[in-house]
């Protein structure tokens, strides 16, 4: 007869606790002290400047002759963006085409107006009318029913909305070409499998779904454009540079004009990057499991967060 023993159970040894320790980021600091200097440095150049007149510069921001070149600005952005919008849709259908001729021509314009300043394209609407004098609808190489003389048909302001327009429109083809190459073919081989049309899957299946590639990039463009018009100054448009320069060679105070219309670029731009930062946050829908915070949203998270890491490490 055999008795058994229960074994002792083994003696349970408590973990030491872990001390964690932070890591260090002397670079870090070493960064914030370097912008904290140069900061400080920019901050006393600009209270101390002789050369900067406040006074000086709020009177040329408000001044009449910037608000209209204000204005013209705004309008150029807008039509030419307008006409890049329109113009790189179609481009960019065109060098998809299975047509040999559509795509050949969308890639021969796309390589004739990315491939040349936009500069030059600016001083050759302007002075096209050198080459072409007269401008008509008629038959071609037949007779003519009306005709225009072109410096009357495409003043300054049309030359430079064709000029800025039609460069956009080989930019933009590229970045919508991309967008819609990036949907999956089986999104358009379901369409046709529902019985769509070419044009309407590409209007109700793909565009949608690239909108979310498309619009990153054409953002930037826009913003770009909003700074590419000042180029028209060259062409003695009275834009907002324009404006500036006029009032800096009247006046002789060339560093408060150029703040001063410094400062309205950065305001347009501002509020253009608000704007198009809800529109890509609008198209990222479906793409994200959850939408990317608003400006707001993100500082009221900034500021919450530091609060609450403030009174947790008080009561530590």
């Amino acid at each position: 007869m055999t008795i058994s023993q229960t074994a002792a159970p083994p003696e349970r040894r408590v973990p030491k606790a872990i001390q964690a320790v932070a890591v260090r980021h002397p670079g870090r600091w070493i960064a914030v002290a370097v912008i904290t200097v140069l900061a400080a440095m920019f901050i006393h150049l600009l209270a101390t400047s002789s050369v900067l007149h406040w006074d000086v510069i709020g009177q040329i921001f408000t001044y009449r002759t910037v608000i209209a070149g204000l204005g013209r600005t705004l309008g150029l952005t807008l039509l030419a963006m307008a006409i890049g919008l329109v113009g790189g849709n179609l481009l960019a259908v065109m060098r998809l085409s299975r047509n040999p001729v559509l795509s050949a021509g969308s890639r021969l314009y796309i390589w004739v107006f990315r491939g040349t300043p936009v500069l030059v394209q600016l001083f050759f609407w302007n002075f096209l009318g050198a080459l072409v004098p007269t401008v008509g609808l008629g038959i071609p190489f037949g007779p003519t029913f009306v005709t225009w003389n072109y410096n009357d048909l495409v003043g300054l302001f049309t030359a430079a909305t064709l000029a800025l327009g039609l460069n956009e429109a080989a930019y933009m083809a590229e970045i919508v070409r991309a967008g819609i190459t990036s949907v999956d073919e089986g999104q358009t081989e379901a369409a046709h499998s529902l019985g769509l049309t070419q044009a309407q899957t590409l209007w109700r299946v793909v565009l949608p779904q690239a909108m979310r590639v498309i619009v990153p990039p054409a953002g930037n463009e826009t913003i770009s454009m909003l700074k590419t018009t000042s180029l028209v100054s060259a062409i003695a448009l009275e834009d907002l540079t324009r404006a500036g320069q006029d009032i800096a060679s009247r006046t002789l105070h060339q560093i408060p004009a150029l703040v001063a219309i410094s400062l309205w670029y950065l305001l347009l731009t501002s509020v253009l990057s608000i704007g198009l930062y809800y529109v890509e946050r609008y198209y990222a829908r479906g793409a994200n499991r959850a939408l990317p915070h608003t400006p707001w949203q993100n500082v009221r998270k900034n500021l919450l967060g530091s609060k609450r890491a403030t009174v947790t490490g008080g009561t530590v």
